[in-house]
């Protein structure tokens, strides 16, 4: 089955995230962080952050919501039984933090064909409250077998 290109530039409605205190401090116990900014309101704003910031990586957390619904759209036509996970790439830019609402935005970047593989790439832009972008995210996806 060839890959289906008509969905690259399509784009998803946004998709609102409120980040919690709670949230975090699950995040970084469960990827094993032991900084006592991610735990204590006192430690982070000592260290010059607004309130508890998210580890990096919880960009993955406020970003499923908005990237799910293009990854199972039928007019991308992932075949999931032979997709594999081929990278992710974030460029942070403004500290997350509680109390910030995060509404990330998912755009199908480029879907192609190489050698019997489709590449399936989708861009994510996180905004806060204030209109800040606080990460970009790149998504690849890779389906073997498709030709």
């Amino acid at each position: 089955m060839a890959v289906n290109a008509e969905a690259t530039g399509k784009t998803y409605p946004p998709f609102e995230y409120e980040v919690g205190k709670e949230k975090i401090r699950e995040y970084a116990h469960a990827v094993g962080e032991d900084n006592p900014i991610y735990f204590d309101r006192g430690a982070a704003t000592e260290a010059d952050f607004r309130d508890i910031p998210a580890p990096p990586m919880f960009a993955v957390v406020y970003s499923a919501g908005s990237f799910a619904p293009a990854l199972f759209d039928p007019e991308v036509g992932i075949n999931f039984a032979m997709m594999v996970h081929g990278s992710q790439e974030f460029e942070w830019s403004e500290p997350v933090c509680s109390g910030d609402v995060i509404s990330t935005v998912t755009s199908v970047k480029d879907i192609s064909e190489k050698g019997g593989m489709g590449f399936y790439v989708f861009e994510t832009v996180s905004t806060n409250q204030d209109g800040a972008e606080v990460v970009r995210g790149t998504w690849t996806n890779i389906v073997r077998g498709v030709s």
